[in-house]
This record gives C-alpha cells, sequence and structure tokens, in this order.
C-alpha cells in the first residue's frame, strides 16, 4: 500500500513538475499583433482579444500573440504596411481598408447586395475565393486568414430622415468599402475614417452622417446621441469578414503543426462571432428606441437605385482593374451556380 502511495506521488511530483516547465519555456512564436479595432469594441475588438487567448491555450503556450490597441504600434490605417515590411508580425483589420492599394481586396470584406454567409463561406473555401484573395496579398509578403466575420450591418446615421433622393445630394458621409463608390454615384461625398475617429467628426460636423458597423457595435460608439434616424438594410454589407493577415516570412517560419493550430483557432473565431453577433442585435436596437432614434428601411425604390448604382460601379472598377474583374467574375459565376441551390432550398421570406 505505502508502495502504491509512493509510486503515485511520485507521478503526481512528476506531471506538476511537467506542467510547470511547460508554462515556464520560452514560447516557439511571439508575434505583435497590432489591432484596428479597440480591443474593448464588441465583436471586432473582443474577437481579436478571444484570438490571443486561444491560440495561446490550443498551443500549450507554443504561439504567443499579443494584442495591441489600434496606434499602439502602427495606426489603424497603416497596418497593411507593417505587416508586409515586417515591422508588425501580425495585424487584426478588414481587408476593406487597403482599397486605395489593392481595390480588389474590398471583396473580402463584403460586397454590395452580396453573398449571405452561409453562401459567401462557401464561395471563399470551395469556390476559389480564398486563394483569390492569397494570390492578391503575396506580392505584399502578407498572408492572410478569415479569422472573425459578422452578420449584417446597419445602413447609416442620419440627423434628418432621408425622404428623396435628393436628399443624399451633398450629404458628407463616413462610408466603407464599394459601397462607399455607390453612395458617390447619388451624390452623397464619402471618407474613410477608422472607428475611433467617427464620433467626432460627427459631433463636429465634418461629417453629416455616417455607418460603421452593427448595432451593438454602432451604440458602443455612441452615434445614437447625435444622429436619431437608423437606417436598415445594410445593403452595402449584408455580413462582413475580418482578416487575421501575418508577415509571409513570419508564417512560412512555422512548422505545419503551428499553421494548422493558428488556421483552426480563426475558424473557431469565425463561427463564434457569427453567432455573437446574430446574437447581439436586438437589445441595443430597443435601447436605442428608448433614446429617441427612429428605426427606418429603405423604401424599394432606393434600394433599386443603390442596386443600380453598384452595378454601374462594378462594371467600371472591373475595366480598370484586371485583379478587380478577376474576383468580382469569379464571385459571380458563383453565386449564378449557388442560386440554383438556394432558389430551391430556401423558404420564402413571408412564410
Amino acid at each position: 500500500m505505502a508502495t502504491g502511495q509512493s509510486a503515485s506521488t511520485g507521478a503526481e511530483d512528476e506531471s506538476a513538475a511537467a506542467t510547470k516547465a511547460a508554462a515556464e519555456r520560452e514560447p516557439g512564436v511571439k508575434w505583435r499583433m497590432g489591432s484596428a479595432f479597440p480591443s474593448t469594441l464588441a465583436i471586432l475588438g473582443t474577437s481579436g482579444k478571444r484570438f490571443e487567448e486561444k491560440i495561446s491555450l490550443v498551443s500549450n503556450g507554443d504561439i504567443q500573440v499579443r494584442f495591441f490597441e489600434p496606434g499602439a504600434l502602427v495606426p489603424a490605417l497603416e497596418l497593411f504596411d507593417a505587416v508586409s515590411a515586417g515591422s508588425v508580425e501580425a495585424g487584426w483589420s478588414t481587408a476593406g481598408y487597403w482599397a486605395g492599394k489593392i481595390p480588389a481586396a474590398q471583396f473580402f470584406t463584403t460586397v454590395p447586395f452580396g453573398p449571405k454567409l452561409p453562401e459567401f463561406l462557401a464561395w471563399l473555401y470551395y469556390g476559389g475565393g480564398l486563394e483569390l484573395w492569397r494570390d492578391l496579398y503575396k506580392p505584399y509578403n502578407v498572408y492572410p486568414i478569415p479569422c472573425f466575420m459578422n452578420a449584417a450591418e446597419g445602413s447609416g446615421w442620419f440627423r434628418k430622415p432621408i425622404e428623396t433622393l435628393d436628399d443624399l445630394k451633398g450629404l458628407k458621409m463616413r462610408f466603407f468599402g464599394l459601397g462607399a463608390r455607390v453612395m458617390e454615384k447619388l451624390g452623397v461625398s464619402t471618407q474613410l475614417l477608422a472607428g475611433g475617429d467617427i464620433y467626432p467628426a460627427l459631433e463636429l460636423g465634418t461629417i453629416d452622417a455616417t455607418e460603421f458597423s452593427m448595432p451593438v457595435i454602432d451604440e458602443e460608439l455612441g452615434f445614437q446621441e447625435i444622429a436619431k434616424n437608423y437606417y436598415f438594410p445594410g445593403w452595402h454589407q449584408p455580413d462582413s469578414i475580418g482578416e487575421l493577415i501575418i508577415n509571409m516570412d513570419r508564417w512560412n517560419a512555422l512548422t505545419e503543426h503551428q499553421k494548422a493550430l493558428v488556421e483552426t483557432t480563426c475558424g473557431d473565431n469565425v463561427y463564434h462571432e457569427v453567432a455573437e453577433s446574430a446574437a447581439s442585435q436586438f437589445g441595443p436596437l430597443k435601447r436605442m428606441q428608448e433614446k429617441g432614434v427612429t428605426l427606418r428601411r429603405w423604401p424599394d425604390s432606393f434600394l433599386e437605385a443603390f442596386l443600380n448604382a453598384w452595378k454601374e460601379v462594378s462594371q467600371e472598377e472591373a475595366a480598370k482593374d484586371p485583379d478587380f474583374k478577376k474576383v468580382l467574375d469569379s464571385l459571380t459565376e458563383f453565386r449564378k451556380n449557388y442560386a440554383i441551390w438556394r432558389n430551391l432550398s430556401e423558404v420564402p421570406s413571408q412564410f
């Protein structure tokens, strides 16, 4: 009996020692990850902190990715260049921010009147979308991984109701991605601002209106305090993808096992954030209404105008940029084929 107890105690001591050694050993990978979103910002930022924690956990401490707040390493809109140069190992952002450098990258955040989440993921993983995305970034020495994904967004915050299309003309509005070009077609003057810069610009009157994200995120940023008309649906961003971007040299230095851990942790983050973003919207909408916000839906005539403008924009951009055309053609063809299944399988909305 005494011998068994001694053996058991010895095994426990060895296990404890091994655990302590694992905790104390230097991680194999130590990356700094600059973020475009504050760590406290629902979904967009909190998902980055979740990735930071999860990758350490699943790798048993071998991969340490430290989350840095926007501006702590580089300004949010300069993350891509920093990761490309290797001055920052990784970034937490979304591809549409790099539109000035890579116009086709915007497809890998969202597409106006684009696919819903299942169809978007189907194109990415089984329709060649992810390969196109990585081909776009390869010349810049950057490796992208889809690492979070969000539900549909709101369409915008306005100080006054928009009664006619003429009411849009001359407005100064913060707008993101390909949807900004659509709004410009309708006479809106758009500019891209990082999330933390929007409220001051709205408050000071530098911009008249804005869109940013979904209700739970927009509420945190306080837009409801200034603009009382919140429009839906988010035709410009029916869902969105977020990316983990990694310096290619750093990525290539990983073992296959380490790469699999990073990819798998991102996949886990995607499904977690899809669920969280879908479940988090109705509470903020109720609170907004209690504070005097009017929730409005665009009339069909407006949606038709937005769609027609998008068709013009997509063809104009495709004519200017071969990569844009290549991605547009890929997505369009996939959606055409996917419609065979979608039209048969989906129950009409009136039911």
